[in-house]
């Protein structure tokens, strides 16, 4: 019996290519969103330890000029932190859209692949069938010769 043949497989090879290239953008669309989330962490941390430096200098007094620059300071740490939390929200959004991508091209690979195991079974099937006429054909001359 000829060796099995799937006419898909192109079509798979191509969806599972597909399929592997949605999954790398969206690693690293995951990668840039831990990185996002760490800066602003980092910013927050920061944003902390001088308000702590400020409380402590207002303890023992502290000059205007002084003021003046920490609140210069915390307010840009704040519109960085701010531009930051934008960036994480548009992050997420193509996060959740190259997730749904990887979604639907797994659907379409699995589907394939469903199709595929289904026509090699059938196959099987078709080659057992063949393999045990055969058998049966072989046994049969073989008890005609011993007969004759």
């Amino acid at each position: 019996m000829k060796k099995f043949y799937f006419a898909l497989d192109t079509v798979l090879n191509y969806k599972e290519q597909v399929l592997e290239n949605l999954q790398a953008e969206h690693a690293q669309i995951i990668a840039e969103r831990v990185e996002c989330e760490r800066g602003i962490e980092a910013l927050e941390q920061e944003q902390r330890e001088c308000m702590v430096q400020m409380e402590e200098k207002k303890t023992f007094g502290i000059s205007i000029t002084d003021m003046q620059t920490y609140d210069r300071f915390l307010t840009s740490l704040r519109k960085k932190i701010e531009r930051e939390r934008e960036r994480l929200a548009e992050i997420l959004l193509r996060e959740e859209r190259k997730r749904g991508q990887v979604v639907e091209a797994r659907k379409e690979t699995a589907s394939i692949t469903k199709l595929k195991d289904k026509k090699r079974a059938q196959y099987d099937k078709e080659v057992q069938k063949a393999d045990e006429q055969f058998i049966d054909e072989f046994v049969s001359n073989k008890r005609a010769v011993a007969r004759a």
